[in-house]
């Protein structure tokens, strides 16, 4: 009948249209263009299930791991947050001899928690190219080949991306951005693992810090082209393109150094940026006050989903270092102090997730005894900020 077939037509137009605005925001398992990177070198961190309540509340869709921990993807299971799960450095030799023992890896690490946990990628080692193991550079394709042919055979390769984050000490400079090329002892490794992700359609990824940049030079660099605050910019004379943030600039020496290796298509996405609250005396800059300033206009500049100035068109994608501070770091006190969050759940300091805004309280006092289960439906207290659903496509 006409009615019955308008009535069924309109549904289907709807159903179409939700699933549009749904898969809109979504590139390769990721949700939008902010993410954030789950480390746990710790002895006072909260349970992975109390993460997965906190991520929920502040509507943060994607993160990184830096492992495959059982109890962490058992706790994801039916969350909805893409992961991106990490095969560790000490592995690579051995998963780079054989398929079969990389096959053995993905069944099981991986497999099992599929489909309800949405593990969306596999990064392979971090940052390898650049480091002091020359064998690990070596591994590093042949782990990565092996671990994409394991995906294949399972069927899992169109959902699970494989790739690998690099620090930016692959690059022999990258000021200004245009002149940016890889090193040339890590270019006969850099190209051939390039041109495999390109047959497979990964991303670059690139961990792109504006606080490390800044406290090996505080003199000759303005920290408010860093903290994207209001400056003189920088301009690059080969491209006459003006930058007013140094975060900008590192993603656009990327893609230079890309361009220039013969890989202009590759799209670059920023696995790890952030900026220390705490540091020793010699880590200028290191303030809870500009961690706030870096992290809030970090977030609102991907959130306006613009590329940069030499990819226009192409949204910054970006992982923030990191979810918590990391008690058990080594190295600088700085490395101990990157966390959005501490270890009880209250932010350490506020960059708006509304989710987390009570109407009663300080935001800075708010922690997981307060975004438990029960306190979604509580009115005493907290009274929670309730966004539409259309801003929760945001992020």
């Amino acid at each position: 009948m006409p009615t019955k077939r308008m009535g069924f037509s309109s549904f289907f137009l709807w159903l179409l249209f939700v699933f549009s605005i749904l898969s809109f925001n979504v590139v390769h398992g990721f949700t939008g263009t902010y993410g954030v990177n789950y480390g746990r070198i710790a002895n006072n961190l909260p349970s992975p299930h109390s993460v997965v309540t906190l991520l929920k509340a502040a509507k943060i869709k994607n993160i990184r791991i830096y492992d495959v921990n059982q109890e962490v993807l058992t706790a994801f299971k039916g969350s909805g947050i893409e992961i991106v799960v990490c095969l560790p450095n000490e592995l690579l030799k051995d998963i780079s001899v054989g398929e079969d023992r990389a096959m053995n890896w993905v069944k099981e690490n991986v497999e099992p928690y599929l489909p309800g946990t949405r593990i969306r990628g596999i990064s392979i080692g971090n940052e390898i190219l650049g480091s002091a193991d020359i064998e690990l550079w070596e591994a590093l394709l042949p782990a990565s080949k092996n671990i994409y042919s394991a995906l294949q055979r399972l069927d899992l390769a169109k959902t699970i991306e494989v790739s690998s984050p690099h620090s930016e000490a692959v690059f022999a400079n990258s000021f200004p951005p245009s002149s940016c090329v890889f090193r040339e002892d890590i270019a006969q490794y850099m190209k051939p693992l390039l041109q495999f992700f390109s047959q497979i359609g990964s991303r670059f990824y690139i961990n792109a810090y504006p606080f490390l940049a800044y406290k090996s030079d505080p003199e000759h660099i303005d920290i408010n082209y860093a903290l994207f605050k209001k400056n003189p910019g920088v301009l690059d004379a080969k491209t006459n393109l003006h930058y007013d943030n140094m975060f900008d600039a590192q993603i656009d020496a990327a893609y230079a150094a890309l361009e220039k290796a013969g890989f202009d298509k590759m799209d670059v996405i920023v696995s790890e940026t952030g900026w220390a609250s705490h540091g020793d005396e010699n880590e200028a800059g290191a303030t809870p006050k500009n961690a706030r300033t870096y992290n809030y206009n970090l977030r609102k500049r991907l959130l306006k989903k613009k590329g940069t100035p030499y990819k226009p068109k192409k949204a910054i994608r970006a992982y923030v270092f990191a979810l918590f501070n990391e008690n058990l770091k080594p190295g600088p006190t700085s490395e101990r102090n990157f966390g959005l969050f501490k270890a009880d759940g209250s932010i350490s300091y506020d960059i708006g997730f509304t989710g987390l805004v009570a109407s009663s309280a300080p935001s800075s006092l708010l922690s997981f005894k307060d975004i438990g289960i029960q306190g979604w439906f509580r009115g005493s207290s907290y009274s929670w900020v309730l966004t539409s659903w259309a801003a929760l496509l945001l992020i």
